[in-house]
Formats: structure tokens, sequence, C-alpha cells
């Protein structure tokens, strides 16, 4: 194992500790309730199954709550992140330490989208977020039209490296900046990663260590901010921890089944392309959407 993973995991671990610890304290301190549902449970099994088959999991845990009632609303940003902290930290150790990539490539890309989460959340904060629905959506719809033509034979498919040089490493560094600068938007990195990649040449499933090692780092971080406000649902994020680890590792050996097609794969990328570009313009066109600054939540 190179000396970039190792200091990889030591900061998902450490970031995940720290969180935990003060949950802990919280628990201790405040004398709030913390056993979950069985709801509670079979949200966090269902919604991170698919999260790490590709299909994110945010959109679906936030309707799912709506649907039923509770948490409140105002509950549900800090639930979100205080309850994957550690299912992320799960996902993140086994896609980085079982998925071919370029270590250097990797360790760049992960601290890149910190960085732009990080430094840009000021600025992306004051943007208009159906301004950036509209851009992700259409670019993302014109990205699976290019690997539908791909599968069917127009265009020739996709690279198959696992490491990126030159200016192709400049060009994914940089624009990961930019995806966790928007994740803070509320906009999801998975599908905007995984079409950079194959533009560049790369294997589809390198998408996958890329995107949720940034999310190993990302949101066990904003869990913390969350814990320390106090507003999020004890019982409920224990409920998507304890469904989240049952769940990610039920669908992890799905995905590696996956990687052995890669035909099969690129359909898989072209569909949850295609979630992501729905998901973003409904949310854009759908009446009396705000048009103002998007809020800053991870």
């Amino acid at each position: 194992m190179s000396s970039a993973l190792i200091f990889l995991i030591v900061a998902f671990v450490i970031v995940d500790v720290a969180m935990v610890v003060a949950w802990a304290a919280a628990l201790r301190s405040r004398r709030v309730g913390w056993r979950p549902s069985p709801s509670d449970v079979a949200i966090g099994v269902g919604t991170c199954f698919l999260d790490t088959l590709g299909i994110g999991n945010y959109a679906q845990i936030t309707a799912l709550y709506k649907f039923r009632g509770h948490p409140p609303d105002e509950l549900i940003p800090g639930t979100l992140n205080v309850g994957l902290g550690i299912p992320i930290l799960f996902s993140a150790i086994l896609f980085t330490t079982s998925v071919n990539v370029e270590p250097g490539l990797l360790l760049s890309m992960v601290l890149s989208a910190g960085a732009g989460a990080w430094l840009g959340a000021g600025i992306v904060s004051r943007m208009q977020r159906r301004t950036i629905q509209l851009f992700m959506g259409t670019a993302l719809i014109v990205a699976a039209c290019f690997f539908t033509l791909t599968n069917v034979g127009v265009l020739p498919p996709p690279g198959t490296a696992t490491a990126l040089g030159g200016w192709r490493f400049l060009v994914a560094v940089v624009a990961n900046f930019v995806l966790g600068a928007l994740m803070c938007a509320g906009i999801g990195n998975y599908a905007p990663s995984m079409a950079l990649l194959a533009i560049l040449g790369m294997h589809p499933l390198v998408a996958y260590p890329i995107m949720i090692g940034s999310d190993g780092v990302l949101i066990p971080v904003a869990g913390l901010r969350f814990i320390r406000s106090g507003r999020f649902s004890s019982p409920a994020a224990m409920g998507l921890t304890i469904g989240g680890i049952i769940g990610t590792l039920l669908a992890f050996p799905l995905v590696k089944t996956l990687a052995s097609h890669l035909t099969l794969m690129r359909w898989v990328v072209i569909a949850v392309i295609l979630y992501a570009a729905i998901a973003m313009l409904r949310s854009a066109l759908a009446p009396g959407a705000r048009a103002g600054a998007a809020p800053v939540v991870e």
C-alpha cells in the first residue's frame, strides 16, 4: 500500500473518530434519545445500498423523511451528515483499497475536493441555485448522450486508464475543486465525477473511490458542525448509521461484478448521470422554485 493511500485512510479514520467522539459527548451532555426505529434503519439500508452502487442517497433520504413527516425539515441536513459519517468510512476504505486508481491522483483529487468545499463555500453560497442546477443538468444530459453513442458503437469507447498525466491530471484536480465547492450548494459530485473522468479516458469504476473518498472527508467534517449546533435527530441519524453500514456491505460486491462487464457498467453510468440531470432540472424548473442564493448544505 502506497504512502499516499495510507495517509488518505488515516485522514478518513481521524475525522470519523472525531465525529463519533463529539456525538457521544453530545448524547451524554444533552441526554437526548438515540434508539432508532425500524424504519430509520430500513431507510439507511436501502438508501446506502443504492448510494454504494452510485445512485446517491441524499435526495432519497430527504424525500422519505418528508413523506413520513419526521425528523423536522430543519433537522434533515444535520441528520444526513451525522448519520452517514460512519457508513461513508466503510465505503471510502473499501473503494480506495479495492479499486485500482493511481494513489497520487486519488489523494490529489480528494484533497482538491476538500479544499473546494472549504474555500469555495462562500462564493458558491451566493450563486443562484437555479443557475447551477440548469447548467449542471444540461451538461450531464449532453454527457449521457455521448456515452449512449459510445455504447451503441457510434463513438469510440472511453479509456480504461487508472491514472492521468500532464494536462489531464491538472484538469481532473481543478475540476474536482469546483465539484467540491458545488457540493456545498447541494449538487452531488458522483455523476459529474464519473462524466469528467470518463471524458478524460479513465475507467468508469475509478469514479467510485474518488467520489466516495472525497465524501469520506467532507461528510464527517460537516457532521461535526451539526453535532456542535445540535441541529440533528440522533435516533434517525443512528438508524442511518446502522442501516448504512449494512447497505454498504451488501452492495459493494455488486459494484465489483458490474465492473467486470464494461458495457453494462457504461449503461449504469448513463442511468446515474440521467438521474442526476433530471433531478437537477426538475428542481430548477419547478413552479415557485427559489432563484436566490444556494444554501450551504453538506
